[in-house]
């Protein structure tokens, strides 16, 4: 029985940096249907989301499973009750990328992003394709050093995320409303795709010191 429990750890596990997988490709492919006006990409990525929510449904049926089924306690209860966070911020990862996508398709066949906030865009989704990399590492790994990184990448997220209001309040506007809205919107998802990324790495520390922390010392002494 305790065997079948571990293997049902791992395979959690397991699932999470799969998870992780498809919400990376999710968002790169959102970023492109963004810029480049692609209906049949923007289309794929809204698709795709149900296999991520169907991954997040098989985890939590599996966590229940082996809390009834075994009554863990201490470290294996705490695996399994923050495995199943984990897997709601990944899910909300993969429904963040929909949105994108959803922007690209509705403006399809023009691009919802404005020549002068196409680079700041671009280099968003590429910080959303590292950050949500190294949560997969992290969950894989467990290593603390590196789920301080994606801290430093969401400090990245957030100054992209101070571009784009710079351009919308700056008084040079000429796109309109609704290319405002559109922008504004995005950027959010994007804001809070790599904040769901952190909040997973944050959880993984979590996992491994015992202790939970807003902002992780990897410095500092902690007890397992």
């Amino acid at each position: 029985m305790r065997n079948a429990f571990h293997e049902g750890l791992d395979h959690t596990s397991d699932q999470l940096v799969e998870m992780t997988r498809l919400a990376g490709s999710a968002i790169a492919r959102a970023t492109t249907a963004l810029l480049d006006a692609d209906l049949a990409i923007a289309e794929s990525v809204i698709a795709a989301d149900e296999q991520i929510d169907q991954i997040q449904r098989e985890l939590d049926e599996l966590a229940l499973d082996m809390l009834a089924r075994q009554q863990p306690v201490a470290t294996d209860l705490r695996t399994i009750v923050t495995s199943m966070r984990m897997s709601a911020d990944l899910e909300r990862m993969g429904d963040l990328a929909r949105h994108v996508a959803k922007v690209a398709r509705r403006r399809y066949p023009d691009s919802a992003v404005p020549a002068t906030l196409r680079a700041t865009l671009l280099e968003m989704g590429q910080v959303a394709e590292r950050i949500v990399a190294k949560a997969g590492s992290v969950i894989a790994s467990r290593d603390v050093a590196l789920a301080v990184q994606l801290e430093q990448d969401d400090d990245e997220m957030d100054r992209l995320h101070r571009q784009i209001f710079a351009q919308l309040l700056g008084g040079g506007w000429s796109y309109g409303m609704e290319a405002a809205v559109d922008i504004t919107l995005v950027g959010r998802y994007y804001e809070r795709f790599a904040d769901h990324a952190v909040s997973v790495a944050r959880r993984v520390v979590y996992l491994v010191t015992g202790e939970w922390h807003e902002s992780y010392d990897p410095t500092a002494a902690h007890t397992p």
